[in-house]
């Protein structure tokens, strides 16, 4: 079944409540995140790519490795990547995977656009601080798309 985990049940509670006092509510367990807190940590949210192949759905994908992530070298906590999975055709976010620094904050910022149906295109026109880990999210989502600027992009 569902994960159990301390944040999904206080979701579901507060879905709950809603519901009794007859607020419209919303539950979508595609959207739970979930986090391995080990050194480094690891995160996802949404499909994989099995999960995807499994349901026939035509997807692309963005990789980053913190290694080339300025930020993450500086303090010395490059092992690992971020891979951004998109729908083939409409750019929607399907899944979100990060293993490294920060994979638990990081996850969150993929868990909100993919709560309002953004594409990985929405995330690379995004503007991220410089220099801060979180880069690694936008530069997997602009090598989905071939667009990435701090590593090679795959011909196609």
């Amino acid at each position: 079944g569902d994960p159990m985990l301390a944040h999904k049940a206080t979701h579901e509670g507060k879905i709950a409540a809603e519901a009794i006092i007859g607020r419209n509510s919303v539950f979508n367990p595609t959207t739970i995140p979930s986090v391995i807190y080990t050194h480094p940590e690891v995160a996802w949210v949404g499909k994989n790519e099995e999960e995807l192949k499994a349901e026939g759905v035509e997807y692309k994908s963005g990789s980053f490795p913190f290694s080339a992530s300025g930020r993450a070298l500086a303090t010395d906590e490059s092992v690992g990547s971020v891979k951004i999975l998109a729908d083939k055709v409409t750019d929607t976010i399907l899944g979100i995977h990060i293993f490294g620094p920060s994979a638990a904050e990081l996850v969150q910022q993929g868990l909100i656009a993919m709560e309002f149906g953004s594409s990985s295109e929405d995330i690379g026109l995004t503007m991220f601080s410089h220099p801060t880990v979180s880069e690694a999210l936008h530069e997997a989502a602009l090598a989905a798309n071939n667009h990435a600027i701090h590593i090679g992009n795959r011909k196609r």
